[in-house]
C-alpha cells in the first residue's frame, strides 16, 4: 500500500459526549430535515402525513429543540426517500477521520434499551453505513422497512439476539452473522444475559 506524501492531516473527533456534542448533532439533523423537505417542496403538514409523525414533533426537530429517537428519525428519512445518514450529514470531507467513542453521541430507541452509534464520518453521501448497536436486557426493537433494495449485514460481537426478517426468526449467538433484505419490517430482540453488542453494515441500492 502506498501512502502519498501529501496525505491530508487526519481529522480527529474527540472529547466527552457532553451537552454541546448532543446539541451539535440535533442542529445538524434539524438543518438536514428542513433542507431535504424544502428541496422536495414538502410542507410540514405533508411530511407529517408521509412519515406518520405529528407536525409538532417535526417542527421541534427542525428547530433543533427535540432530540428525536431512532424510530422517529428512520420514519422521517424513509418519507424523504433518503438514507438514514442523510439526516446526519454535516458536509463533505476527505482524508482520515478518527471517531472516538468518548466523542460520540449515540441515538437511542424510545425505551432507551437499544442505542446506535455511527462508525462512519457524517460527511458526504454514501451507499454503505456502519453502526454499533447495543441492546440491554429486555430490548425488543421493531423497525419499519427501509427504502427498496436496502440490505443489512449484522454480526453479533457479544451476547444472544433474535432477528426477525421477512423470512422468519433467527437466533444468533456470539460470532454469528446474518444478511437480509431490510426493505420490509424487521426486529431485533435481546434473548441472552448482559448487554449484547452487534455491528451492522447497511447497504442502500445505488
Amino acid at each position: 500500500m502506498t501512502i502519498a506524501a501529501s496525505s491530508p492531516t487526519p481529522e480527529t473527533l474527540q472529547g466527552p459526549p457532553d451537552d454541546q456534542t448532543v446539541e451539535r448533532m440535533a442542529g445538524v439533523i434539524a438543518q438536514n430535515v428542513r433542507s431535504f423537505r424544502l428541496r422536495q417542496g414538502l410542507s410540514l403538514d405533508r411530511l407529517a402525513q408521509l412519515s406518520g409523525t405529528d407536525r409538532k414533533t417535526l417542527a421541534e426537530i427542525e428547530a433543533g429543540s427535540l432530540h428525536a429517537d431512532i424510530a422517529t428519525l428512520w420514519t422521517v428519512a424513509k418519507a424523504l426517500d433518503i438514507p438514514f445518514s442523510g439526516l446526519l450529514n454535516s458536509g463533505h470531507g476527505t482524508g482520515t477521520t478518527v471517531i472516538r467513542r468518548a466523542g460520540s453521541a449515540p441515538l437511542a430507541s424510545r425505551d432507551g434499551l437499544l442505542t446506535s452509534r455511527a462508525l462512519f464520518p457524517f460527511k458526504g453521501e454514501r451507499q454503505v453505513e456502519f453502526y454499533e448497536l447495543r441492546l440491554s436486557p429486555g430490548a425488543d426493537e421493531h423497525a419499519d422497512g427501509h427504502p427498496p433494495g436496502t440490505v443489512e449485514n449484522l454480526l453479533v460481537a457479544r451476547g444472544s439476539v433474535e432477528v426477525t426478517t421477512g423470512d422468519g426468526d433467527y437466533r444468533l449467538e456470539e460470532g454469528d452473522a446474518i444478511l437480509f433484505e431490510a426493505d420490509v419490517p424487521h426486529r431485533y430482540r435481546h434473548v441472552g444475559e448482559g448487554e449484547a453488542i452487534l455491528y451492522l453494515v447497511m447497504s442502500y441500492l445505488l
